[in-house]
């Protein structure tokens, strides 16, 4: 697995992976500059999670042949988004993508699992601001279709403009979280 997240304040990775059959291990790298450090937290969770109730998602489960994509757009009140991929004992190989306008990546997940039954993929994606949509494609060949379920996760209640603004940089999601505002001060009175 390979992420990217534009910001990790604002959406943080977040995702539930199966470990089936004896001891396993989970090593997490930052293969970012030294400038860009990253804090990672790991726990063990029942067997009773999210990982077997595809039929509570808003949209789920569909079939996604091998090279195809498919799209889920969310509306400005959706906080976060759950995804869940799986197959049906073949390799999943796809990439998950947040997008917020028109090819602008907020996070992209690469995955690759050689038995997508034993070991599916779930994550929750953080989705501030507005514009918000889920792009899913099977990195795979044909003969090797993926099932997809995608939903709101959380739904917020967000009424101003100003809420519903698509966030741009770290810069407008502290902004709405209570921050000050005055990054750009000039000079001292």
């Amino acid at each position: 697995m390979r992420i990217y997240v534009e910001n990790g304040a604002t959406r943080p990775f977040n995702a539930v992976m199966e470990t089936p059959r004896g001891p396993n291990t989970i090593a997490v790298r930052n293969i970012g500059q030294l400038e860009f450090p990253m804090d990672a937290q790991i726990e063990a969770v029942s067997a009773a999670g999210p990982l077997g109730d595809m039929q509570r998602m808003d949209h789920g489960p569909m079939t996604i042949q091998g090279g195809a994509l498919r799209t889920y757009p969310f509306d400005p009140q959706v906080d976060s988004v759950q995804c869940l991929l799986k197959t049906d004992g073949r390799p999943l190989n796809a990439r998950i993508e947040l997008l917020q306008g028109p090819n602008n990546n907020k996070q992209v997940i690469e995955l690759y699992t050689e038995d997508g039954l034993d070991r599916p993929f779930f994550a929750i994606l953080e989705t501030p601001g507005s514009g918000n949509v889920v792009r899913i494609v099977n990195t795979a060949t044909v003969e090797f279709p993926m099932t997809c379920s995608v939903g709101a996760y959380k739904i917020g209640n967000k009424s101003s403009f100003e809420e519903m603004q698509p966030v741009i940089s770290g810069y407008g999601a502290e902004n709405r979280m209570g921050g000050s505002g005055d990054i750009f001060k000039y000079g001292a009175n």
